[in-house]
């Protein structure tokens, strides 16, 4: 964790002086004049949005870049209108997240190109729309969505020595394209166990309010007391689902658990035993790469560059190392 901080000071200390080697008339810092707007996802503050804030301010603060923060609770048409805000700002750099999918940016990246503003996506992938303008700095700095679902229900089985003929339920939003492609990779890896897999989609209103997750899960698992797993890849239910087991008549460790993202909900969940396995998705760097993309397009040419920045777990025995970085907004 003290490696990822002292990695990314590195970086941001290598490219600040090959700016200054390349350019040495050049006053300020790297992103002098630059401003980007970003989409953060979710609401200020909340447990899978903070950790990218931090991030983002981070890397504003370093290359001196104007930094506009945008909030959508997770609503893809939100996403959309917000997009159109900023190009109606006529900024340097737009960083979007890929939930509304490519069909819907398509246009909407293609004018800003047009107008040579770099946008960069992160969260969630938009393969088609990087193919065609990463030319133009449209780069991801996300998770490898299946892999990283993949990898959740991998650890489930494992965690919980689940087998063939285990009831599961899979909590998702496998109705959004690329952004389902996480939900999939959990669900389909399940499946592949031999477990009999549940599927329920997580609807509109609890995207954006994850509270409402628990009297959802509460009445399946009334229905389904032999469940012995539930996964999702939302960070907002993740960090419900043990309010949700105890509201049930749950005991910690009687239904293993798979997630992601390390809300503050979700560490108490981890460390009480609800919570079994999240996938860590190393949030902080989705803020600050994307501000470092925008910087090095913009000013200096660079095409998009993507990065998997998720590709571990966290469990009870392994989060309390993190917490005190959890608690700064860095994890």
């Amino acid at each position: 964790m003290t490696l990822t901080r002292t990695l990314l000071a590195g970086v941001a200390a290598g490219v600040l002086a090959a700016g200054a080697a390349q350019a040495q008339s050049t006053k300020g810092p790297l992103g002098d004049g630059v401003t980007m707007y970003m989409q953060m996802g979710g609401n200020p503050g909340d447990g899978a949005t903070w950790a990218r804030q931090t991030g983002a301010a981070d890397a504003a603060k370093a290359f001196g870049v104007k930094l506009i923060e945008q909030f959508s609770a997770w609503q893809p048409e939100k996403m959309l209108d917000q997009f159109r805000e900023a190009l109606a700002a006529k900024p340097t750099c737009i960083g979007i997240m890929g939930h509304p999918g490519n069909g819907a940016f398509e246009d909407l990246v293609k004018q800003a190109a047009d107008q040579k503003v770099v946008v960069t996506d992160g969260n969630a992938p938009l393969t088609e729309l990087m193919q065609k303008y990463q030319d133009k700095g449209f780069g991801y700095a996300g998770v490898d969505l299946y892999a990283g679902g993949s990898l959740t229900a991998k650890r489930m089985i494992e965690y919980g020595k689940l087998k063939a003929g285990d009831r599961a339920l899979e909590y998702g939003l496998l109705s959004q394209g690329e952004r389902g492609l996480s939900d999939k990779g959990l669900k389909e890896t399940l499946e592949q166990a031999g477990l009999k897999v549940d599927y329920i989609e997580i609807s509109p209103e609890v995207n954006a309010d994850s509270s409402l997750a628990v009297p959802i899960l509460t009445a399946y698992l009334a229905k389904n007391p032999d469940v012995k797993a539930l996964g999702t890849q939302h960070g907002g239910v993740t960090s419900q689902i043990g309010k949700a087991l105890e509201q049930a008549g749950k005991k910690p460790g009687d239904v293993v658990v798979g997630g992601i993202d390390l809300a503050p909900a979700t560490i108490d969940g981890l460390e009480k035993g609800w919570i079994s396995v999240t996938l860590d998705q190393q949030l902080y760097l989705q803020g600050f790469l994307p501000v470092t993309q925008c910087v090095l397009s913009s000013k200096y040419g660079f095409t998009g560059v993507s990065v998997n920045t998720g590709a571990g777990v966290v469990t009870p025995q392994t989060i309390g190392a993190l917490v005190p970085l959890i608690e700064k907004g860095i994890r």
